[in-house]
């Protein structure tokens, strides 16, 4: 699997050259070629082109559907061309936290959000998590997960958490409540409504924990996503109390810029009288 430069107008031109590699035993093959250091985009409108067998096309890095149809696509182009760091910082931030309460993790249930294709369930098993839950709008997120990483996650229900409440399945879902929920970069740029993730929290049993990174832009008092509002009333009726909290670097844009995201560890509280 190879990486390269291009531009809009030249990527027709990028060097040929095939990789081969492997993802959990399963052969994977590609070419993949990213924008000009030169050009700037809107995290939400990045592209890159590849070929995996069929000739170039242009994807957004966003329509995760069609990344995650290509088997080892989102890791090499996410997580090693783009350095993304996210669910290993998020996963021992929650896994700190658990073990500095003496909780013996083999017995943690964690509910996924915006799951993917499980590189965060996996991050949270290596670190002893016992059982991990997965939720994801995209079928093809959960077609990966299952290709990619089989028996990493308990369940996986592919789902608008928003019906899902409106029908009532969630408490059903959540049986007694989730010990702890974890979402990782699933937060803002429309991949989840605000309404989506108070879902999710519901979801999750009082004095459990809530694992959440989003980028700095959306807690701030000129978001439009809706979620700095979300996580200021939940601060401020005592539904969250903060325990721990990390600005990292998520990882790189397609133009090598650094992207910081706010990585927080909470707990859920009953609501103030």
């Amino acid at each position: 699997m190879e990486a390269r430069i291009c531009s809009r107008s030249s990527r027709r031109d990028v060097e040929e050259e095939t990789g081969d590699g492997a993802l959990n035993g399963l052969p994977v093959a590609f070419r993949l070629a990213l924008p000009e250091h030169t050009q700037e985009y809107e995290q939400d409108s990045e592209w890159c082109v590849i070929d995996d067998g069929s000739g170039w096309r242009e994807l957004r890095i966003h329509d995760y559907d069609k990344v995650f149809r290509v088997p080892g696509l989102y890791e090499k182009l996410i997580h090693e061309v783009l350095q993304c760091q996210s669910p290993a910082v998020v996963s021992e931030l929650l896994v700190k936290q658990l073990v500095s309460e003496g909780v013996d993790l083999s017995c943690v249930r964690v509910l996924d959000v915006g799951a993917g294709n499980g590189l965060v369930a996996e991050e949270l098993r290596k670190r002893g998590i016992g059982k991990v839950v997965g939720v994801d709008i995209i079928a093809e997120a959960a077609e990966a997960a299952e290709r990619d990483r089989p028996g990493t996650y308990e369940d996986y229900h592919v789902v608008d958490l928003e019906v899902l409440g409106a029908d009532g399945a969630a408490d059903m879902m959540a049986d007694e409540g989730f010990d702890a929920l974890i979402a990782v970069a699933a937060l803002g740029f429309g991949d989840m409504q605000p309404g989506a993730f108070s879902v999710a929290f519901h979801m999750v049993r009082e004095d459990g924990l809530v694992a959440l990174t989003i980028r700095n832009d959306f807690l701030s008092d000129s978001d439009t996503s809706g979620f700095a509002a979300l996580i200021r009333s939940l601060v401020s009726s005592g539904r969250l109390e903060a325990l721990r909290e990390l600005t990292y670097q998520h990882r790189l844009t397609t133009t090598r810029q650094p992207v910081y995201y706010h990585a927080i560890v909470a707990r859920k509280r009953c609501p103030r009288a």
